[in-house]
């Protein structure tokens, strides 16, 4: 009787682990990532240089990823809508985003808390340099002829190339700052970005724009047009006979427009990373490098840490200029 329980027992043991066993074996392996589409959110409007970037990304990313990447425009709020929605996505890498230049700005605004630090960045992928422009027949033929005048007729010249508080206003506040000349000294007019910005300078209206040379490009090419220097470490490849500021006045400070890709905080690190290892496969790649040659754009690369850093750094040395010029709440 003992040996049939026995028995018995070790017979229940053996089915119970083999079931174990089975259903085990039987839940689906879990799918690599991504196993489903994207979602890149870009909190600017269709047609614009911030949608460019993201659309050959986007069609990039699919390529290497094998999923489809759908780009959607969250716009609102000077920028802080869809910043918004890419801080708020689930943290499972199927919404990402392109991040701007403004994130370093809006929160020293009192529009929003976000900033750099609300998001983990994946990559900085593209960054256009301020650009110092006047009418082609203004009688000035390098910034130090500029900036004479404007220190000799202070309040005489207005300039224009963004809204108020915008990062093309805070490139000339910052460039006259390091000069050690007040910011308030060039009276800023606002505009709807950099075209009305420059048609009003050929116009007469102002005498002054400051804004990238993409955006210049046009006017310069057609000679109604001039820029005199760039507020970059480096010139221009589109216009590399452009002094940089520092060439031509000692002054160091820098200023770009720039646009990076971000994911949510609480991200899973391998899928963060593999992410990072697709945009540098796309930032290297023949297609990208000749999407920013054939727009004139600025190539700046960083990974995910490294854009962390440039953004730490622009934080800081935008909020400093808006607060100089009251601009900071």
């Amino acid at each position: 009787m003992r040996r049939l329980l026995l028995a018995g027992l070790a017979l229940a043991a053996s089915t119970f682990a083999a079931s174990v066993l089975t259903a085990f074996t039987a839940l689906p392996a879990r799918a690599a990532y991504p196993d489903r589409p994207i979602t890149l959110i870009v909190p600017w409007g269709a047609g614009g240089g911030t949608d460019a970037v993201a659309r050959i990304v986007a069609a990039l990313l699919e390529k290497d990823l094998g999923q489809p990447v759908a780009v959607v425009n969250r716009t609102g709020g000077q920028g802080v809508v869809g910043h918004q929605a890419i801080a708020d996505a689930t943290p499972d890498g199927y919404t990402i985003g392109i991040i701007t230049v403004e994130i370093a700005m809006m929160h020293w605004q009192g529009l929003t808390q976000l900033s750099g630090a609300s998001y983990v960045p994946l990559a900085l992928m593209n960054e256009d340099p301020a650009g110092v422009q006047v009418r082609a027949d203004a009688p000035y033929k390098t910034v130090d002829d500029l900036l004479a005048d404007i220190k000799a007729n202070p309040g005489k010249f207005k300039a224009s190339g963004t809204g108020q508080g915008g990062i093309w206003h805070l490139a000339l506040a910052g460039m006259l700052s390091s000069l050690k000349m007040d910011p308030k000294s060039v009276p800023w007019v606002p505009s709807n970005g950099a075209a009305p910005g420059l048609q009003d300078l050929v116009a007469g209206g102002v005498q002054l724009v400051t804004c990238s040379l993409p955006e210049a490009r046009s006017l310069i090419d057609a000679g109604r047009v001039k820029s005199l220097a760039i507020m970059a470490t480096d010139r221009s490849k589109l216009m590399p006979n452009i002094p940089t500021l520092k060439e031509a006045t000692g002054s160091g400070w820098t200023i770009g427009a720039w646009r990076g890709f971000a994911a949510p905080k609480g991200i899973d690190k391998a899928v963060s990373d593999k992410l990072q290892a697709a945009l540098k496969k796309v930032y290297d790649s023949k297609e990208y490098q000749e999407f920013l040659s054939g727009r004139g754009f600025g190539g700046r690369y960083a990974d995910g840490p490294g854009f962390a850093a440039f953004m730490a750094e622009a934080d800081a040395s935008l909020g400093a200029v808006m607060k100089e010029v009251g601009l900071a709440k």
